[in-house]
């Protein structure tokens, strides 16, 4: 875990994991294989950063944003002077790194409403979950175990999420217009 540790910063943390090419496999890589592979999808990422955060002195956290039409979005948060900030990793430019300026973990997930959208433009983030703390699965060996680590994901599943936008607000949505589609999917790994 030195590599880890050379990390220092969230956004070091984060330089790494954008550097990292993002893989499409249905896997659950631990931080340590993520590291040995060098690559890593948006849960595996968030675990990673989780990992990474927690050796460089900040709690091990997850996020867990739930989309309606969509995949949901796994991301590690950190507080820096009692604001939140996040390092995520994301087939979308628009979903990955937030320096720590949101005084709410609502605030923190909202900034990602714009930017979370599915492959027909429709904007498809709806709620938000309460930070998870990951030292709970340590007995689990979730950092270095070469095992699945679908635990943690199966755990995100049964925790309870808060509404960011009404029933009746996500009717009323507009698609994404072509240039921000486009934008949004810059260097999008594709299968």
């Amino acid at each position: 875990m030195r590599k880890l540790r050379s990390l220092k910063t969230p956004h070091g943390i984060q330089r790494l994991l954008n550097d990292m090419p993002y893989h499409l496999a249905d896997s659950a890589w631990s931080p340590r294989r993520v590291l040995r592979e060098n690559t890593s999808h948006c849960y595996e990422g968030a675990l990673f950063a989780a990992a990474a955060l927690r050796v460089n002195g900040f709690p091990p956290l997850l996020l867990d944003l739930e989309a309606e039409h969509d995949t949901d979005h796994v991301i590690a948060v950190y507080r820096v002077d009692g604001c939140w900030g996040s390092v995520a990793k994301s087939n979308y430019t628009g979903c990955r790194y937030r320096e720590p300026v949101y005084r709410t973990l609502r605030e923190l997930a909202l900034s990602y409403f714009e930017v979370y959208f599915n492959l027909r433009g429709e904007r498809t983030l709806r709620t938000f979950s309460r930070p998870v703390d990951m030292k709970r699965f340590d007995h689990l060996d979730w950092m270095t175990s070469e095992d699945p680590v679908w635990f943690v994901a199966e755990y995100l599943l049964t925790i309870s999420h808060t509404r960011l936008i009404s029933r009746a607000q996500a009717k009323r949505l507009h698609r994404l217009d072509g240039r921000s589609f486009r934008a949004g999917c810059l260097e999008r790994a594709e299968k």
